[in-house]
């Protein structure tokens, strides 16, 4: 029988699944979002590119970023070695950062970056939506009882 340490991923390959997991959720995540808002300029649904939008259009924009962030944390802890919530919120905190660095980038520009409220909003969903991702992920891995 192999002791417990044989069977163990030595520790340079266990960071580096760490970091796949975690890349595999951003990449997923920024793939749906800019799927997305290709499709709906490219439908009429949105107005041409750096056109202002009406608040609805804003909510439906929040409402898919919101559910692809889910998913992509939700992956991001599927593909981890262990400790998925932690994966989905590591992904979660990268989120706030870029969504931070969104919102200030944008703050000063006009009215076809969007209201205030929109990257705002951005922020403020990232951990939230990492934490359901991962503990729907959670809820699937046996707790050994």
């Amino acid at each position: 029988m192999a002791d417990k340490d044989s069977i163990r991923p030595q520790p340079s390959r266990r960071i580096l699944r760490r970091v796949g997991a975690v890349l595999a959720g951003l990449v997923f995540i920024l793939t749906l979002d800019i799927g997305f808002d290709l499709l709906m300029h490219a439908t009429g649904v949105f107005p041409p590119w750096f056109w202002p939008m009406p608040t609805k259009l804003w909510l439906l924009a929040l409402t898919y970023r919101a559910i692809d962030s889910i998913g992509g944390s939700y992956i991001a802890a599927l593909l981890a070695p262990d400790r998925p919530l932690l994966h989905a919120l590591v992904l979660g905190a990268i989120g706030v950062l870029l969504s931070s660095i969104g919102t200030i980038a944008t703050w000063s520009k006009g009215a076809e970056f969007g209201p205030k409220w929109y990257p705002i909003a951005l922020v403020i969903i990232a951990l939230p939506c990492a934490f359901i991702g991962g503990t729907l992920r959670q809820r699937q891995v046996p707790t050994g009882d």
